[in-house]
This record gives C-alpha cells, sequence and structure tokens, in this order.
C-alpha cells in the first residue's frame, strides 16, 4: 500500500505491507534518486504500485511505481491564479513511472531500494487536466493490458464556498503488458465526473478522486471492475467500468477533440458513455 506521510517538508510517498489487510508493516519512505536535475523526494504524493513484478528497462524483476512530483508553481491551486495562457512544464508536471529493483545482495525481503529508471509517462494534455493530472487506482491488469484509471484537475465556471474554480475528474489510461511505460491508450475525456450532489458538496467540492479498483472474476466478469472513489473527500462512493473487446483505431489518444465508445462506465444511477457518469 501507498500512503501520505506528511512532513515539515511536505508531503512524501510511504509504503507499507500487509497479509491479510488488518496489520500493516511500515516499510518507510519511498526515496528517489534525481534524473537529470530532477528531485523526485520533495512534494510527491500521488503514488500507485503494480500489483507485480515488472521488468524494468535493464530486464530485471523490479517494483514499479506511478507516481507525480509537485513543483513550486505546478500546484492547482497556483495555478488556477494565473489567467494568462501558460505552457505545461513536461519534465515537471507529469505522472512518472519508475523503479526499485527487488533482488539486491545484502539486503532483507522488506528491504527497500532506491527508485530510479525514470520515465515520463503522461502530461497535461486535455482542458479537464490542464491544471494537475496524477495518480488515482493502483495498475490492473485487463484484456488490452495494464488498466489504469488517474485523476485529472480542471476549471470550473462557478466557485464553491472557498472561492476555488476547481473539478477534480477522473481519466483512463492503458498502458502495454510488457511495456508498461508505454501508453495504448488514453481517454480524450474524463469517464468520471463530479456530477452527483454527494461529488459536488461536501469537505473539498467538485470531486472524485479513484483511489481503488476491483476486476470481478470472482462473478465470471474479467471485463467488470468496480471502482471505489472518493466523493467530495466526504464519502466514498462506487462506480461499474465495463470494458468491450476491441480499442479505438489508433495507438495514443492524446488530443482532446478526439472520441471514442470503448468502454462504459457507470454507478447506482444507471449506464452512460465513456464521456461521464450520471
Amino acid at each position: 500500500m501507498t500512503y501520505t506521510a506528511l512532513s515539515p517538508n511536505g508531503p512524501r510517498i510511504a509504503l507499507a505491507l500487509s497479509e491479510d489487510l488488518f496489520s500493516w508493516k511500515r516499510l518507510g519512505l519511498a526515496t528517489f534518486r534525481p534524473y537529470q536535475g530532477i528531485e523526485f523526494d520533495g512534494g510527491n504524493k500521488d503514488a500507485c504500485v503494480f500489483p507485480v513484478a515488472i521488468p524494468d528497462p535493464s530486464g530485471n524483476p523490479a517494483m514499479a511505481i506511478l507516481h507525480r512530483p509537485l513543483f513550486p508553481g505546478t500546484c492547482p491551486n497556483e495555478k488556477e491564479c494565473d489567467p494568462g495562457c501558460r505552457a505545461v512544464d513536461l519534465r515537471r508536471e507529469s505522472i512518472w513511472i519508475s523503479y526499485c529493483p527487488l533482488a539486491m545482495e545484502n539486503c532483507g525481503p522488506n528491504h527497500l531500494c532506491h527508485f530510479t529508471s525514470h520515465h515520463r509517462l503522461a502530461s497535461p494534455v486535455a482542458l479537464w487536466e490542464r491544471l494537475k493530472i496524477g495518480g488515482g487506482a493502483p495498475p490492473i491488469m485487463s484484456r488490452h493490458g495494464w488498466l489504469v484509471l488517474y485523476h485529472g484537475v480542471g476549471e470550473t465556471e462557478e466557485a464553491d464556498t472557498r472561492g476555488r474554480k476547481l473539478s477534480y475528474s477522473a481519466g483512463v489510461m492503458v498502458l502495454s503488458a510488457e511495456h508498461p511505460h508505454v501508453i495504448r491508450y488514453r481517454s480524450p475525456q474524463p469517464v468520471l465526473t463530479p456530477d452527483l450532489p454527494e461529488e459536488r458538496r461536501g469537505t473539498v467540492a467538485n470531486v472524485v478522486f479513484p483511489t481503488g479498483i476491483d476486476r470481478r472474476d470472482d462473478l465470471g466478469a474479467p471485463d467488470r471492475f468496480d471502482v471505489y472513489y472518493g466523493m467530495a473527500d466526504n464519502r466514498i462512493g462506487a462506480a461499474r467500468l465495463d470494458m468491450t473487446e476491441c480499442l479505438p483505431p489508433g495507438a495514443l489518444v492524446d488530443r482532446p477533440e478526439q472520441r471514442s465508445n470503448w468502454l462504459v462506465v457507470s454507478n447506482a444511477h444507471g449506464a452512460c458513455p465513456i464521456a461521464q457518469v450520471e
């Protein structure tokens, strides 16, 4: 499990291990080797790990982690205050994938080494994620590759009670099963948006934030995924995602004007196309 550890120096990624999900052993902070002048050990908390060992760029088994570091000027509240057209710093405003070797000499079985072999995975592209993107539910294997639900932050027209004009939505990426640093598909529109009253009003308004996902093999439905997500930081919601047999034509979908209907997401209120949950 990845969780957020807070300190005077900002949030950090921490990890814990459990055999039964009741008793947990803390493994400590995730630490990262710098990469071309980028320090990943500062504000960094949107992280999730792959559930199985992933070959690193050298082909060795490793723990792979998706993470999105924060840097001065890249937080949604800071970007919201800048009304001008602001170019995205691809190196500092992206989701990254990094690897931690599993087999090291003179190390215990649960010893954590530094994450290294960094690769920039995805940067903000569409309007609904213009202010920030970051991790969400852990990657889970699907018929098309690693399915990743991530979060994006965009602007709304109406301010909430705190004066914020931010909206948190969720999008989908499908990563190559063999090489997860390769994106096979990325949804041009969010698959989950804050539409219900419980999602629009709460501790933090206009927020849906995916954190858990379950493939329903137990029901004989490997293409059905139950998604658990935060509703305005106040409740836990559940949505259903059904994947169809084929990805849309083309490898990458990064331009927001493109559309797709390759999956349907629904919650207790019914089913709808990829654009949003109703």
